[in-house]
């Protein structure tokens, strides 16, 4: 049986078998069967069996095999070590999709390993879809199908108030009472699905699922563990695609570690990096709150998107308009200037001691005409104008009467504009019944500045990125054909600094070209190959990091020093790796410049990654790195380099000449392609250092390490 490659049987089966059915009312088994033939399911119930006849006034059978046909789905509540077993048969039933209830699998450590590789052995043989084990199951609120246990499950809410989210959850009973919380801002999930152990069907495959379905505008994820950073990458492109964002909430986030890196690139690219630029790149919004989920899906919901991150803050408190302008400085969003000709326009509608710069506090005392109307044609202008991608609002203070022209105008104001609109309701309980009406009307309304902002932020941070990836084709132009790598016959493993280079130089990065001699060839020498001053280096496929073996020599101005500093080295290497082969001595001029440290990976989970940081000591000891997924175009390799912390240091600053930025791009530009191309081949480049000389000068890479796989493998 081939995998279906939808999972619409899953998500709304006609018909489905319990499998380990129970008259037990507290048993697993038994809560499966009642969920089904207690509430509002029509499709066709079959309990499994063989110790009863009859179930829930239904034919019980013996086995799956003897249910009628077809079946969609099979919830398992038997016992784990039957569980392989009704798989196999669920397969020869043709059914296409089990959800495993049952515990008692990886998640127990070693006593559990025997039955987990025994289920997945089942799911291989017989071709069933499985979700969990050590799952509660799925709830289809829409149809009102509960395919599972648990108390919430069971509860008449359950199947209440379905909305426009689909829930995807690692735990359960956590995953349910935060689609409770939705409820209650009236933000239902419409679907909700446990996933437990994962064995087979992973949560990133349902929540790409979700993003197509056209009833569905946001999905909501909360992982425990990613084991798939490509199909996490790809879920990423899609939300930005469809405009839908998945908002994620990992927990248990502590790394488990990278096996040893042999460059400097790969100890500075650790899993927590990776997953933190696929996220920041994707169409997700990291959350890490309840708040935070009811707070971006009520924006969400509002289907209004920001087309820049500058914010305009309207309040009647100048107090208040301080404070959410810090705020939204620290969520990276813009208070941008109001320009002149939007100032001429506000003042029409304003006192005349009103500050209309942004913040813009126009002051209560003059708005009690006609119920804030006024304030609510200020805020229309300020919506209208070209200085502002989104506006945040604070209230009017209420008097006792309700005033419910100012709510209507407010949200005819807002109706009338694409631009996404935030209230900040700064009247507590008062006026209930006008506060219950904004959700109605598709506005968010907050009562703290601070969830505003962040929900603000988070909805913006997606919808940027989104109108980015619509409007981009691609990678950008190729700066040079795929070229393949010149490698040295049998080449496997870590490459010598020559051998690295030419790798380099093949994409047309720059390299420093040195002289490579034998011991007793120095030994001989009457005048230097290179002028001096010269660097002299131990060339050793079998050292990869000459400094740690003290196999490096700088600043050597003279035919004696050079003689000695060879001997030094060499005895060095050989103290440091017995037995390494050495090739020689690399011989080559000393550099001067801003020194920076770029890089790439093939990661197995991530695919391929470039990196750049400020060079020496200071891109391990201060973190200053930035990375990307590449490939990628000239631009997205230029900030890369704005968004160096240190980035002031390749200015011109007391006389001295700006760096040739344009250069460091190119090479980026170049690496980001030289590691897709091979990523296949490549596990590894360091370029370290990359010397950066004035504009106009260029970029060179001094030293690099290129490391391969151990055997080639096939392209996908």
């Amino acid at each position: 049986m081939t995998a279906p490659d939808t999972f619409d049987r899953l998500i709304q089966p006609r018909s489905i078998a319990v499998i380990g059915a129970s008259s037990n009312a507290a048993s697993v088994g038994g809560q499966a069967l009642a969920l089904l033939t207690e509430f509002s399911f029509h499709g066709g119930v079959y309990p499994v069996n063989p110790k009863y006849k009859t179930l829930k006034d239904r034919p019980c059978y013996p086995d799956v095999l003897s249910a009628p046909k077809p079946c969609d789905l099979a919830l398992i509540a038997v016992s784990a070590p039957q569980v392989p077993a009704a798989i196999e048969q669920c397969g020869q039933a043709g059914i296409p999709f089990a959800v495993v209830l049952t515990a008692g699998f990886q998640e127990l450590g070693k006593p559990g390993l025997k039955l987990q590789q025994e289920l997945e052995a089942s799911i291989d043989k017989s071709g069933v879809r499985v979700v969990g084990p050590n799952c509660i199951g799925l709830l289809n609120r829409k149809a009102d199908i509960r395919c599972g246990f648990g108390a919430t499950m069971a509860s008449r809410e359950a199947a209440s108030s379905p909305g426009p989210l689909a829930m995807v959850t690692q735990s359960g009973g956590f995953g349910m009472s935060m689609a409770g919380l939705a409820d209650d801002a009236g933000l239902g999930c419409s679907y909700i699905v446990s996933t437990g152990n994962e064995t087979d069907v992973s949560a990133l495959e349902l929540l790409s699922y979700f993003l197509e379905r056209p009833d569905i505008e946001a999905a909501l994820a909360y992982i425990e563990g990613i084991h798939d950073g490509r199909q996490l990458l790809e879920l990423g492109k899609k939300a930005l695609r469809l405009g839908k964002p998945v908002l994620l909430w990992r927990v248990g986030d502590t790394p488990a570690g990278r096996k040893a890196a042999v460059s400097h690139t790969g100890r500075l690219t650790a899993d927590e990096t990776l997953f933190r630029l696929t996220v920041r790149e994707g169409g997700f919004i990291p959350i890490d709150d309840v708040d935070d989920l009811v707070d971006v899906a009520s924006l969400i919901h509002g289907g209004k998107r920001a087309r820049g991150r500058r914010i305009g803050i309207v309040t009647l408190s100048g107090g208040a308009g301080v404070l959410m302008a810090d705020l939204c400085e620290r969520n990276d969003l813009e208070v941008s200037e109001t320009s002149q000709d939007t100032l001429s326009r506000l003042k029409a509608h304003a006192p005349g001691n009103a500050s209309l710069s942004n913040p813009m506090d126009v002051l209560s005392s003059a708005y009690y005409d006609d119920e804030y109307a006024s304030y609510n044609r200020l805020i229309a202008e300020a919506l209208s104008a070209p200085d502002f991608d989104q506006l945040i609002v604070r209230s009017p203070p209420i008097p006792n009467a309700p005033p419910w022209r100012w709510a209507e105008g407010f949200a005819a104001a807002v109706s009338a504009s694409r631009k996404p609109v935030a209230l900040l309701w700064g009247n507590g309980r008062r006026s209930r019944e006008i506060l219950d009406l904004f959700p109605r009307w598709s506005i968010p309304c907050f009562s703290s500045p601070r969830r505003a902002v962040r929900a603000l932020a988070g909805w913006c941070d997606f919808s940027v990125k989104a109108e980015r990836f619509s409007a981009r084709s691609g990678p950008g132009p190729r700066p040079i054909e795929a070229l393949p790598l010149p490698l040295p016959v049998g080449a496997t493993s870590t490459l010598g600094e020559r051998e690295s280079k030419a790798v380099l130089a093949s994409y047309g990065i720059r390299v420093l070209e040195g002289v490579l001699l034998g011991e007793a060839e120095i030994e001989a020498l009457r005048s230097p190959p290179t002028a001096f001053p010269v660097a002299v280096k131990i060339e050793s496929a079998d050292i990869p990091h000459k400094t740690e073996a003290g196999a490096v020599r700088l600043g050597i101005s003279d035919m004696t020093s050079l003689k000695a500093a060879a001997r030094e080295v060499i005895a060095a290497a050989r103290r440091f790796q017995p037995g390494a082969r050495i090739d020689g001595l690399c011989i080559q001029p000393m550099l001067s410049g801003t020194e920076l440290i770029a890089g790439a990976v093939s990661d197995e989970q991530y695919g391929p990654v470039v990196l750049i940081g400020l060079g020496g000591i200071f891109a391990e000891a201060l973190g200053d790195v930035t990375h990307r997924l590449a490939p990628f175009d000239f631009a997205e390799a230029r900030s890369m380099i704005e968004e160096l912390r240190g980035r002031a240091v390749l200015d011109s600053f007391r006389g001295r000449l700006p760096s040739d930025v344009d250069a460091v791009t190119d090479t980026l530009h170049r690496l980001s392609w030289l590691i897709s191309d091979h990523r296949e081949r490549i596990v590894e480049i360091d370029i370290n250092p990359l010397f950066v000389g004035a504009a106009g000068e260029g970029a060179i890479a001094a030293d690099a390490l290129v490391v391969l796989r151990k055997a080639p493998k096939a392209q996908p």
